[in-house]
């Protein structure tokens, strides 16, 4: 049987990230669940901040933030950036991260992450407790030590990404199929003569 409850938010597990933004002295880092993709072609994303946030103003400000994907070794600083205010601390200060300058906007990426989305606010959206910030993506910047040199290929399981689900956060386990994999066709076995 299935309990019924009342209305919420209960699409888990979602990516948890650290959102950087602010230029020259006035940089900021906070911790994100509500973010995604919403197109492809033009690649588009969100992040929903609450109005009260530190960040809201300044991403309100400048129109720019960059979206920090984070791993298990980023999983207490990304909780940390989550409760506590840029107005009461430096965050890449306290939690040993380094600010490095993003490739097209202002914000700046950090560089312990595998891979910065740098976003630029297409239009923002009051929704009710949070406001969307819907954004174009404009660069991304990938760690190359996340980067297989014979494929080519993007590994990133290898980085660890961690997800929120439900209050806590968790590490991404063992890979169950890729995109497709349930339609594939199997290759023929061949019959012996």
């Amino acid at each position: 049987m299935k309990q019924s409850w009342k209305p919420g938010t209960m699409i888990y597990p979602l990516p948890a990230v650290l959102v950087s933004c602010g230029d020259g002295d006035e940089q900021n880092l906070f911790t994100v669940a509500w973010t995604g993709t919403v197109c492809t072609n033009p690649p588009m994303c969100y992040i929903s901040v609450r109005p009260e946030r530190h960040s809201y103003d300044i991403i309100k400000r400048t129109g720019e933030f960059v979206i920090n994907l984070t791993t298990s070794s980023l999983a207490r600083a990304t909780d940390w950036c989550g409760v506590r205010s840029g107005r009461d601390y430096d965050k890449f200060t306290e939690m040993g991260l380094t600010p490095i300058p993003s490739a097209v906007v202002k914000a700046p990426a950090v560089e312990e992450s595998p891979i910065s989305i740098e976003c630029r606010v297409r239009q923002i959206i009051p929704l009710g407790s949070h406001d969307m910030f819907l954004a174009d993506v404009v660069n991304v910047l990938v760690d190359e030590e996340w980067i297989n040199p014979e494929t080519g290929r993007l590994e990133l399981e290898r980085a660890e990404p961690i997800v929120y689900s439900h209050g806590e956060y968790y590490s991404l386990g063992k890979m169950l199929g890729h995109f497709g994999w349930s339609v594939r066709k199997k290759p023929r076995k061949s019959k012996k003569r």
